[in-house]
């Protein structure tokens, strides 16, 4: 397995408390953001248990130095634009020398300590600035249910298994885990009605992602070839692409998605490493038989050994009443990363295969993940199918799509025996009522 190191050895210990064992965060992982500590303004830091180590302040106690050293120096700014145009040798000297100063025993220990601050007293803040976002539609799954809703002679479009779909989404409205979603007002057309109403979206919905980072980027006009693909990723996170289904069926023909995605995608506010994800990596789902094969610019013999990554993705939904009667959340679905039909280095490839520059702090979605049963569907519109069939809570509420006041949790854990397990941190947003 490639790219793995002691960094990795489910044995490694750390002295900060907590850490080891944690459910997201333990001293394998090491996921990147920039944090607000309570009273003090944004900076850059990595998550370790339940604390974020602030990395500035490591830079300026001599702690970091060399190629690592160089890494923090290019987040002085409350964003890792500059970190993740770097590339991996940067990123990857700062995880080794993360590693030592975290470790049980590290003589540094004294001087690390009073850089820690508890995560629950930060705010996050996205992790860098985003010039452009492209949401794709990689779940395989998620496109037939969907497709089979609106055109069940031919779910699928001819070119869904040849070509990876995706439009150009709005950046301006990419808002970190915890942020509150408004609802949105927009256009719709019920059946009955005889012409387009604007209000409030009654089918507001969310759509379980993940998030794909770029670091290097390309220049204009030179594509990306797929066996190098992997060099301009930075790390992963969780992404909920929110859509009101209402004013996307009334909007979408003839160009796609627009005013139904565009007001909001919360994001997890930790980048995951390639580095951190490395044990995890395994072979994308066999293509059902009869399916093209990717034309060659999207065909890669490694990719096809290891171009996944075994994620287990969960939804979970809070109402007033179920907080209000101290019950938990209630589960929406459990699916796995690896019902993506097209894989991170594939949408990479294909962005810049016409010359498209992508740009250090990019954000790719990948589309929603839904497995083959409705218990793993990615989104509200698959689950209730569309919304003819309600899921019922403890409390004897039902829902078909999103009422003003619940609240969507996504998590995610990869887990593979003889590693540690790592996570991604909460993508959580409470809606609230329309304007």
């Amino acid at each position: 397995m490639a790219g793995l190191d002691h960094t990795h050895d489910p044995g490694l210990r750390s002295w900060v408390p907590g850490a080891d064992g944690h459910a997201d965060f333990p001293i394998q992982n090491l996921a990147f953001g920039v944090v607000a500590p309570s009273g003090e303004g944004p900076r850059a830091g990595v998550a370790i248990g339940a604390f974020v180590l602030d990395l500035p302040g490591a830079l300026a106690a001599g702690l970091v130095e060399g190629e690592a050293g160089r890494a923090v120096a290019a987040m002085r700014e409350p964003a890792l634009n500059g970190f993740l145009a770097l590339g991996a040798g940067p990123r990857r000297a700062l995880r080794l020398r993360l590693v030592e100063l975290l470790r049980e025993g590290a003589p540094e220990r004294g001087a690390v300590e009073p850089l820690l601050h508890p995560a629950a007293s930060c705010t996050p803040h996205l992790p860098a600035r985003i010039g452009d976002y492209t949401d794709f539609y990689a779940g395989l799954h998620h496109a037939t249910s969907v497709g089979r809703l609106f055109r069940p002679d031919e779910p699928l479009l001819a070119n869904y298994k040849h070509v990876p779909i995706g439009y150009h989404g709005r950046a301006s409205s990419v808002i970190p885990s915890g942020q509150p979603v408004r609802r949105p007002n927009g256009q719709t057309k019920p059946r009955d009605a005889t012409a387009p109403l604007f209000g409030p979206s009654r089918r507001l919905d969310y759509e379980l992602e993940l998030g794909i980072w770029i670091g290097p980027g390309n220049a204009l006009g030179e594509p990306i070839p797929i066996g190098r693909a992997g060099e301009h990723v930075a790390g992963f996170c969780l992404l909920n692409d929110w859509s009101a289904r209402d004013v996307q069926a009334w909007e979408y023909q003839p160009l796609g998605p627009f005013l139904a995605k565009s007001f909001a995608t919360t994001l997890s506010p930790w980048i995951v490493t390639p580095e951190a994800l490395a044990p995890f990596r395994t072979a994308p789902a066999p293509r059902p038989e009869g399916d093209p094969q990717p034309l060659p610019y999207l065909d890669d013999p490694r990719d096809r050994e290891e171009g996944a990554l075994a994620i287990d993705l969960d939804v979970v939904l809070t109402t007033p009443a179920l907080r209000e009667r101290g019950l938990p959340p209630h589960r929406l679905a459990r699916s796995d990363a690896r019902h993506l039909y097209w894989t991170a280095a594939q949408l990479v490839a294909h962005h810049a295969s016409g010359g498209c520059n992508l740009r250090p702090g990019d954000l790719f979605g990948t589309g929603t993940i839904s497995g083959p049963d409705r218990a793993q569907a990615g989104s509200l519109l698959e689950a209730t199918e569309g919304g003819r069939i309600p899921i019922r809570l403890d409390t004897g509420e039902e829902r078909r799509f999103l009422e003003d006041g619940d609240e969507v949790i996504l998590s995610a854990r990869c887990r593979r025996e003889g590693f540690a397990p790592i996570g991604f941190g909460e993508c959580r947003a409470v809606i609230l009522p329309a304007l």
